[in-house]
């Protein structure tokens, strides 16, 4: 489409006076600034609009969330059959439509799928698939959403089997199973952990933290953390070999001490 035409009278105020540089420039008759004209026809949207999920309210709840990320991707590093993701949208409508049903849960994973990059998780181009587990964290804003509105749609609509939510202020923790239909609570082990059946990992706040453990009680590392592990892990065993080596040594002198060539025994 051609821009509508302007008019130079329109458009361009007419030249000021001629006078001298030394001459100064009356407040009255400076020239304000020309607003370039727009394309007709073109309406643009307001610049006002909300969006449906509202930002991680905090650096501890961006934290929160990348450190499952992380955590779950070492665990996870030799598989390639599954997608998770942190504040990503889930557009579910039946008719397929990006402008109506989506909501963005903080953390979820999906099972059974290819693990490529997504701008976005839409139902109907993933096999009519939603997410297996949804975790929420909680917020003073986002609460009451996640433990009811929320709560019925993942059980209702999205029929996610896991559905867990946390407070990395308050340190509220909760796990629900669907079971025919409806969110059952997951109890808790003695540490207060909740087993995923979809993840076949412990969930459980861990220095204020959530974090994942494995079946048998051992803290899901982050890449850093798992790194710091061997690191030390390789400065124990060259310790060992090295206390072990003097101990030998000191065997052999003994030896040697009695008479006996240790290199004969």
């Amino acid at each position: 489409m051609t821009p509508s035409a302007v008019t130079p009278s329109s458009a361009v105020p007419a030249p000021a006076a001629v006078r001298s540089l030394d001459s100064p420039v009356e407040p009255a008759e400076q020239v304000a600034p020309v607003k370039p004209a727009e394309p007709a026809g073109i309406v643009w949207p307001p610049n006002d609009l909300d969006s449906d999920e509202p930002p991680l309210e905090t650096t501890l709840h961006l934290q929160q969330m990348i450190l499952l990320l992380n955590c779950l991707h070492w665990i996870w590093k030799d598989r390639n059959d599954y997608f998770a993701a942190g504040n990503l949208t889930v557009y579910y409508s039946p008719r397929k439509r990006k402008s109506e049903d989506f909501r963005g849960p903080d953390f979820f994973v999906a099972l059974d799928t290819q693990p490529h990059p997504r701008k976005s998780w839409m139902v109907w181009e993933e096999d009519g698939k939603y997410p297996n587990v949804i975790v929420e964290l909680l917020s003073d804003s986002t609460a009451e959403v996640d433990r009811t509105t929320k709560k019925r749609l993942y059980a209702e609509t999205f029929r996610t089997p896991e559905y867990f939510w946390f407070d990395p202020d308050g340190q509220e923790f909760a796990g629900f199973m669907l079971v025919r239909g409806q969110y059952e609570p997951i109890a808790p082990t003695e540490q207060g952990w909740l087993w995923s059946e979809q993840l076949q990992l412990y969930l459980g706040v861990y220095s204020q933290m959530l974090r994942f453990f494995e079946a048998d009680g051992q803290l899901v590392p982050t890449p850093a953390e798992a790194a710091i592990a061997a690191q030390q892990s390789a400065v124990t065993a060259a310790q060992n070999a090295i206390a072990a080596e003097q101990r030998a040594t000191q065997l052999a002198d003994k030896l040697r001490e009695l008479g006996i060539d240790p290199d004969t025994i």
